[in-house]
């Protein structure tokens, strides 16, 4: 991906924070050390299969605004809501082939896209299934670098890619790609 991209970085708690690890920041990186939170996953169930991780986005205005949630009802199975429109976790990790699918479907509006594994198999990439921009890369996530880099022409779909994106790290993380 080029120029125009927006890039950003989780930030996951320390291993001795007693935190879940479903309690992530994600910074918008504006320079090479100049982060600026821009979202923010919480799980308060620290340890349990089971409870509610919230996502935030910070507004211009500087607020909090809550665009998500994540309603588990265990480590791989959850309903997933975007204001009032509500899912299971697997619509948004859609098999084209169950069973034999390499990618992860979801739709945002009136298109469909395809998270995949990359070939060196810890990144992931996710592309358009449109006909008129079939296989561009709208997203990348860089699992070394811990960074999610997206097309400036997939902002108005952020949200959904960010928490796609983070469901898959989890499942992917849980040996449930």
């Amino acid at each position: 991906m080029a120029g125009g991209e927006l890039v950003l970085k989780f930030v996951y708690p320390p291993a001795d924070a007693n935190q879940d690890p479903r309690t992530v920041e994600i910074s918008r990186v504006n320079g090479s050390d100049d982060l600026s939170i821009l979202y923010k996953f919480f799980h308060p169930n620290t340890g349990s299969k089971m409870g509610v991780t919230t996502l935030q986005r910070k507004s211009p205005s500087g607020t909090w605004d809550t665009v998500g949630h994540v309603e588990w009802s265990s480590n791989t199975t959850a309903k997933v809501r975007f204001g009032t429109e509500e899912m299971p976790m697997k619509e948004l990790r859609r098999e084209k082939k169950p069973g034999q699918s390499k990618s992860r479907r979801f739709k945002a509006g009136n298109a469909e896209y395809k998270w995949k594994i990359a070939d060196n198999g810890k990144d992931f990439l996710c592309a358009s299934t449109q006909l008129t921009s079939f296989g561009k890369n709208i997203a990348e996530w860089s699992q070394d670098e811990v960074t999610l880099r997206v097309s400036e022409r997939a902002e108005n779909i952020l949200d959904r890619v960010v928490m796609t994106c983070f469901l898959n790290i989890w499942m992917k993380n849980l040996g449930r790609w």
